[in-house]
């Protein structure tokens, strides 16, 4: 019995023996948890970097300040030179994501000024070739008067301190003391008389309604157009300047974290959820959303203007027929010419003879010049029509489109294929800490709304202070952009003309250029002249027969 159970007891200690030697032969089972830093290393070499700043190990990631300190094949170099890739990332993705907006409204105001500047050109041009063809030297002589004009013009729109209003006054009273020089080229003219004439003008109105008809379309179409132009101006800057806005260190540490933190635990084949993704950039676009109220009225506000220029303030059709009001003016002053001298000599006294005769001052009595107008197709204008309604047709689809663009940035952000997985993968996805979906609510936009923001860390009681003033910007825009789509300029409001409901002036913005033209107020003192006829209101000089000439040809082209 005593061997018996010697026997068992040596069996059961082999057993014993073998048992462990069995365990201690057997694989070990591997950490499901476990990150393999060899792969780790490979993608971190694929990113540009040295593969000798990959650890070898796991290690605890306790000098990690973005990525959660776990087990981690990332350490704090690492996480530094991700760091800095995620800020240039961001701001790669701002001027990608926002260059279509400013582009769009870089090149509308390349194109609308060009396209303006040019119809003044034109206009300038077929006005001045006109008239010297028709009248020659004396046209020469008086040439400065439309210069003038167009100069003024040319000078409000560039963003002059030009009062439309004022400055049409100014060019009727000088047209109308050169045609009366020209009606009564036998007397002595002084400056003083042609002061008084000047107080007379309202009252005795010798162009008849031209003048008035013609400062209400003038000044409508080209407060429309300059403030237009001054839109596109502003919403360039705007778009220019938030695009640039800095990141936040909270913001800068959050998008590291969404990007590249899956490296450090081995899923960096995993893109950030859809959801998670949206929060980090609401908190890091916050302010950016906050511009979005203010940005949504400015372009519905240009969207009006742009009816504006294409209906009633339409500064092409203004523009284009400005040479035959003009003559209409001036054939209406010559059919009126006995009575306007009368009147004239009523209110500011008769005037003195300048004691030479018509053969003195070498004055012919006969005219030898015809006028021929232009056909339709030679109008330098005559073509742009069609430009402008394709311009205004561009740019109004445009404004429509940016309307919501910076609530919108997050969702833009977040649809590119390299930032965030699709919506429809929202169970294999980067978390932020794993694999799998993202929990966290998505916020509203705007900076009050990320007080509980899980991923970016916002101070909502401190906005931005650029972002601030580039939507006091579009306050001040929006307004100007009002009081142009009812034909005021809100820098200019002391019309005394009530029906053409407008003002002129300046209030140009910061980014508008002042052209330094300058214009010519002083008209040429013309010498007194004498004649044999006994009334100057019976007379009608050559120079005056050309103007008058050429406005009834005008008059019949243009019907």
């Amino acid at each position: 019995m005593t061997r018996i159970n010697q026997q068992i007891s040596a069996e059961l200690a082999m057993s014993a023996v073998f048992a462990v030697l069995c365990a201690l032969l057997a694989p070990v089972a591997a950490d499901p948890h476990a990150v393999n830093c060899s792969q780790v290393k490979d993608a971190f070499t694929d990113l540009g970097y040295s593969p000798a700043r990959v650890p070898t190990e796991e290690t605890a990631g306790e000098d990690l300040r973005v990525c959660a300190p776990q087990r981690t094949c990332c350490n704090a170099e690492m996480e530094e030179n991700f760091i800095q890739r995620s800020s240039r990332d961001f701001e790669k993705l701002m001027d990608d994501t926002s260059e279509e907006l400013r582009d769009a409204f870089m090149t509308g105001h390349k194109r609308f000024d060009e396209f303006f500047l040019e119809l003044l050109e034109n206009t300038e041009r077929s006005l001045n070739e006109m008239f010297l063809r028709t009248y020659g030297k004396p046209y020469l002589q008086n040439a400065e008067v439309f210069q003038g004009l167009f100069a003024e013009l040319k000078r409000y729109y560039t963003g002059g301190n030009v009062n439309l209003e004022e400055m049409l006054n100014d060019f009727w009273m000088r047209l109308l003391e050169r045609m009366f020089q020209l009606l009564n080229s036998q007397y002595v003219i002084t400056e003083d008389y042609l002061e008084c004439i000047g107080k007379y003008m309202e009252q005795l109105k010798p162009f008849g309604d031209v003048p008035k008809k013609l400062k209400s379309q003038v000044t409508r179409a080209f407060i429309a157009a300059r403030t237009f132009v001054q839109g596109l101006v502003v919403g360039r800057e705007v778009a220019n300047r938030v695009s640039k806005v800095n990141m936040s260190s909270a913001c800068v540490s959050g998008f590291t974290k969404m990007l590249y933190c899956s490296y450090c635990q081995g899923l960096f084949t995993l893109k950030p959820c859809n959801n998670y993704c949206l929060n980090v950039m609401k908190g890091c676009l916050a302010n950016q959303a906050d511009l979005d109220p203010e940005w949504s009225k400015y372009i519905d506000a240009m969207l009006l203007l742009t009816e504006r220029l294409e209906g009633p303030f339409n500064i092409e059709s203004v523009m284009e027929p400005i040479d035959v009001k003009i003559s209409e003016a001036i054939m209406n002053m010559q059919e009126n010419s006995m009575q306007l001298s009368y009147q004239v000599f009523q209110g500011c006294g008769q005037l003195e003879p300048s004691g030479m005769s018509r053969s003195a001052r070498g004055v012919s009595d006969t005219f030898s010049g015809r006028f021929s107008p232009y056909n339709p197709e030679e109008l330098p204008t005559a073509a742009a029509a069609s430009r402008l309604d394709r311009l205004v047709t561009d740019v109004k689809e445009k404004l429509k489109k940016f309307r919501k663009f910076w609530s919108l940035l997050p969702e833009a952000f977040c649809q590119e294929e390299h930032v965030a997985a699709a919506e429809s993968t929202e169970d294999d996805c980067w978390n932020g800490h794993d694999k799998g979906r993202y929990v966290p609510e998505v916020l509203k936009d705007g900076l009050t709304n990320q007080v509980n923001n899980p991923e970016v860390g916002v101070d909502i009681s401190r906005p931005d202070t650029l972002i601030r003033q580039q939507i006091m910007a579009l306050k001040v825009m929006t307004n100007k952009l009002k009081n142009a789509y009812d034909g005021n300029d809100i820098y200019f409001q002391d019309s005394n003309d009530e029906s053409s409901a407008s003002g002129s002036g300046s209030g140009c913005t910061e980014t508008c250029v002042t052209e330094p033209d300058s214009f010519i107020t002083d008209a040429p003192v013309q010498e007194a002249e004498k004649t044999d006829e006994a009334s100057s209101a019976s007379i009608i000089q050559p120079n005056l027969l050309l103007l008058v000439l050429t406005a009834l040809a005008l008059k019949e082209h243009w019907r």
